[in-house]
């Protein structure tokens, strides 16, 4: 079933055209990877999605409801939500309180700090819940934005980069983290990472943007044999990763 439909979003800034005439659907519960090069258009697709950027043009649809140019708090509201590429927690606040802060938005105070701790052991980080944000490990920082995230109670949920800068090891963790939240959940998750392997490993379905335009629309195997795909981003040493 269609949860999150988007069609003909375009954006604009000035002479620039950041996004153009992207069209894709998502099911509820699938895990899709976001790909490109830098400047592909990325950032502005989800910024877009969750209210932060208005389209030119184009239209969005979560679960029928139209969302395209909407504020960010409707948009969370409405079930969407992301997380930032660099993590934006707040230093002078614990990390139980910065994901207390996202779950008010569904919750009064005493029940949303029930949730944030819900969320953080979700996450495998309720052994720091108060902790200093300013005082976490980069990792810790990254799985603290999912949980600040999760604590909106997303219906679709978009991860930035989460797993940049991680060890091998600390991105399996965190995909077996992203794979187990979709089990319990039937959380619909749309991933922009560069570290290829992890994005094949982890995904359902590729999206591929260049200079704003969708250039592929797929499963891994068959995403990373396209022509224009190896061309515009994945090179020949990705060819044959699925």
């Amino acid at each position: 079933m269609t949860q999150l439909r988007v069609s003909g979003l375009s954006v604009r800034f000035g002479g620039l055209s950041a996004l153009s005439d992207v069209s894709f659907a998502v099911d509820a519960g699938e895990i899709i990877g976001l790909i490109g090069p830098n400047g592909a258009g990325k950032t502005t697709l989800f910024s877009t999605l969750v209210g932060l950027q208005k389209p030119t043009a184009g239209q969005v649809f979560l679960d029928g409801r139209r969302l395209d140019g909407a504020r960010p708090h409707v948009v969370a509201k409405a079930g969407m939500t992301k997380t930032f590429q660099n993590t934006a927690l707040f230093p002078d606040m614990t990390l139980v309180e910065n994901v207390t802060t996202a779950a008010l938005l569904r919750h009064p105070l005493h029940e949303a700090q029930r949730v944030a701790h819900e969320c953080l052991e979700r996450v495998g980080l309720g052994n720091v819940a108060n902790a200093q944000a300013d005082d976490l490990t980069f990792p810790q920082k990254a799985l603290g934005e999912v949980a600040r995230a999760l604590a909106t109670r997303p219906r679709v949920l978009l991860l930035d980069e989460v797993m940049a800068a991680l060890t091998p090891l600390e991105m399996d963790s965190v995909m077996a983290t992203l794979r187990d939240l979709r089990a319990t959940t039937n959380l619909t998750l749309i991933v922009v990472e560069h570290h290829m392997r992890a994005i094949m490993k982890l995904s359902e379905r590729l999206l591929v943007l260049n200079f704003g335009r969708l250039i592929a629309d797929g499963e891994p195997s068959k995403v990373a044999r396209d022509e224009q795909v190896i061309k515009a981003y994945l090179g020949s040493e990705h060819a044959q990763v699925a």
